[in-house]
């Protein structure tokens, strides 16, 4: 198979990169760290391509994937987290995470969506922070709240093309951006678990990739609480 995916030099989607190649597949790694991808396409020259992309430019982000044409999977995982600070609210800190998060992976798809043929699988990586109103999550939850309702149109949309859209909600990763958080993290997981859980759903065609499964399940249950309960509880898990 042909896969496309970014946000490749760093995390899950670094991680992904590595096993679909290990199992023979050709892969499109983009991401906007030259030497990483470098690194990933000398670790597999037969089966990694490095893509340098940064999503955040909408001509560069258009120019580099319209070329892409024949293209079985793809995989938007490129993202980044802020935290607001209450006390020095910054608009701008929402322009940038929205910019990566939301404009940036809807450019994608706005270069690469002509060119994906029935049976193609669009897969967008969003979060679990959607469920609940985490504190100082505002802009990341909100960005991956956006994320989860335009995939669920996108659903709706392309089901007609014979194009399946697959949302993945992980909970916490262990990866270098997980890695600044400085709470404590429930249930996380590593990398390659996130992988197998990721490729293991878009092989079954999962339209919801949630997981770990126990995390994904109690925060889903939480979010149908009366919204005074959910504040109540996000509260005392600050």
């Amino acid at each position: 198979m042909n896969i496309l995916i970014t946000g490749a030099t760093s995390g899950i989607g670094k991680q992904l990169t590595l096993d679909y190649a290990a199992a023979g597949h050709h892969v499109v790694a983009c991401g906007r760290n030259q030497q990483a991808l470098d690194e990933l396409r000398n670790s597999d020259s037969t089966h990694i391509a490095g893509q340098q992309l940064d999503i955040s430019k909408a001509d560069e982000t258009v120019q580099a994937l319209r070329s892409f044409t024949d293209l079985d999977i793809v995989i938007l995982a490129a993202g980044v987290c802020e935290y607001l600070d209450i006390d020095n609210f910054d608009a701008d800190l929402f322009a940038r995470v929205f910019e990566v998060n939301v404009v940036g992976t809807m450019r994608c798809v706005e270069a690469l969506l002509p060119n994906l043929k029935a049976g193609a699988k669009l897969v967008i990586v969003g979060s679990t922070a959607r469920l609940l109103p985490f504190t100082r999550a505002e802009a990341y939850g909100g960005s991956k709240a956006a994320i989860h309702y335009i995939t669920r149109s996108l659903q709706v949309d392309l089901a007609k093309r014979g194009i399946k859209v697959l949302h993945v909600s992980p909970g916490f990763v262990e990866t270098p951006m997980t890695a600044q958080n400085d709470f404590e993290m429930p249930m996380q997981v590593s990398v390659g678990f996130a992988s197998q859980a990721i490729r293991k759903g878009i092989e079954k065609n999962k339209i919801d990739i949630t997981f770990p499964r126990m995390f994904g399940w109690f925060l889903k249950l939480a979010s149908r609480l009366p919204q005074s309960w959910q504040v109540a509880l996000s509260r005392r898990m600050t």
